[in-house]
């Protein structure tokens, strides 16, 4: 059999595991914290599970607009409490419980998982340190998904009491009073609209002209006002550079000389990669600048015979992806049949309220030049939406001139991440607008938006950008 070694068990270190053990391999998993890594324990799992509590604060607040009231005549959204101490309580015990299923199904399919850290001996062999010793392990195959912890600044480091790490926010027992979030990328910007909805005053320092550098301009332009009209205040082209616990709050240092004061603050400053002290450089594996491993669309590496997924790559830092990424590489590295990552074809989501759900081609390609059509339909067009009182939002569909091929999309509306599934497998088997617009849609629904933005890109030949 052939004996595959995988370092790191998140989504591309289990997904890899599961798929190699499928096709034959003597597979061997090495975790030093938990299945499902960081995406399962620290991040992902964790940080949705927030927003699932914030969702439904978002929506009782908007009760009144909708004829809702309590029988005395006060509002809602008022009337409820945030008990943070179990809200957490639910975050670790669902992430705890996803981490163990994970466990099981691996075990259960005979893979063989270590609880420990592991590092390459070469190109051919991973030594695994457990509690017990050293082990040896010889591999015709290895898979390196250690993933990346948040980045820290040296004059603002995390103390888990006042100044904190995504990771450490988990452990507070009582609702900021005022928490500044440093940092206004995806991390930054879902702390922010999950905690504002929980009743937070959040004050988020962005270092750009607007939150979500990265994401579609005019959808971020929508969160930004979101945020605005909702009481965030914002520090836009604004750099952090120290944050310090005085005792009973924090003071956060602008570069322009300004202090920004709050009861707690987040760092969301970014990620680095896991991969220093493994031996990856003594092995030949080519790392970028940033330590990320630098893989091909099969997820090889440098090195004949070790793959790389995950955060630790020069790739998409996504769930989805990692976790396509790890089951490529097992599928290419034991013989079965594989598609290279298409990252035109990854669809991404931001878990703002509204959501921010992307795939394909974006504004700025056509921006830079990729030649496209596109169209914008506005959310409150939507009759679902005005039932539900949903104004904040849009659907774009970009599609090539001539043969009206969909080459992207963006959704930003509640349950985006649901709504761009449609636009995904449009993008990915290269379908028309045509053939998008003829599929039925429910009425009302807000994946009609979808099919009349589709029906609105027939024709107009001569037109780039048409704006409704």
């Amino acid at each position: 059999m052939t004996r595959v070694v995988i370092i790191g068990g998140g989504p591309g270190g289990y997904e890899a595991a599961l798929v190699g053990r499928q096709l034959g391999g003597d597979v061997t998993l090495i975790e030093r914290r938990g299945l499902g890594g960081s995406a399962v324990l620290t991040d992902v799992v964790p940080s949705k599970t927030l927003i699932a509590a914030a969702e439904v604060m978002t929506q009782l607040r908007s009760a009144d607009s909708l004829g809702l009231r309590m029988r005395d005549g006060g509002d809602i959204g008022a009337a409820v409490e945030v008990d943070m101490a179990q809200v957490h309580a639910r975050i670790k015990a669902l992430a705890k419980a996803q981490s163990d299923d994970i466990y099981d199904r691996l075990i259960a399919d005979g893979i063989r998982v270590i609880s420990g850290t592991g590092r390459l001996n070469g190109a051919a062999e991973v030594i695994a340190a457990t509690e017990a010793g050293e082990e040896k392990l010889p591999a015709d195959i290895i898979q390196i998904s250690v993933g990346a912890h948040p980045r820290e600044l040296d004059t603002a480091k995390p103390d888990g009491e006042r100044i904190f790490n995504w990771s450490q926010i988990y452990d507070l027992d009582t609702l900021p009073s005022r928490l500044i979030v440093v940092g206004s990328g995806v991390t930054g910007a879902e702390f922010a609209s999950a905690y504002r909805a929980l009743g937070v005053e959040v004050t988020l320092i962005s270092s750009r002209h607007q939150v979500l550098p990265g994401q579609d301009d005019d959808a971020a332009a929508v969160i930004q006002q979101v945020f605005t009209d909702r009481g965030i205040e914002i520090y836009n082209d604004a750099r952090a550079v120290g944050a310090e616990n005085t005792g009973d709050s924090v003071r956060v240092l602008l570069a322009d000389g300004r202090e920004v004061w709050g009861s707690h603050c987040l760092m969301a400053v970014g990620g680095i990669p896991n991969t220093s002290g493994i031996g990856l450089e003594e092995a030949g594996v080519e790392l970028d600048s940033g330590g990320r491993i630098k893989v091909d669309k099969v997820s090889r590496t440098s090195v004949r015979g070790i793959y790389a997924a995950g955060d630790c790559t020069d790739s998409f830092a996504l769930a989805s992806v990692a976790a396509m990424q790890g089951r490529i590489a097992m599928w290419h590295s034991l013989g079965d049949a594989v598609s290279p990552l298409n990252t035109r074809s990854v669809c991404a989501n931001v878990f703002t309220a509204p959501e921010i759900a992307t795939v394909g081609v974006g504004q700025q390609d056509l921006d830079d030049g990729f030649n496209a059509r596109a169209i914008t339909l506005p959310l409150s067009s939507n009759a679902r939406a005005k039932m539900r009182d949903m104004r904040d939002g849009f659907v774009k569909i970009f599609c090539l001139p001539t043969t009206h091929i969909i080459v992207g999309g963006v959704v930003v509306s509640p349950s985006a991440s649901e709504l761009i599934h449609p636009l995904s497998l449009a993008v990915r088997h290269k379908l028309t607008v045509e053939q998008l617009s003829e599929a039925f849609t429910v009425y009302p629904s807000l994946s009609g938006s979808i099919a009349e933005a589709a029906r609105r890109l027939h024709g107009h030949e001569n037109e780039r950008v048409i704006l409704y």
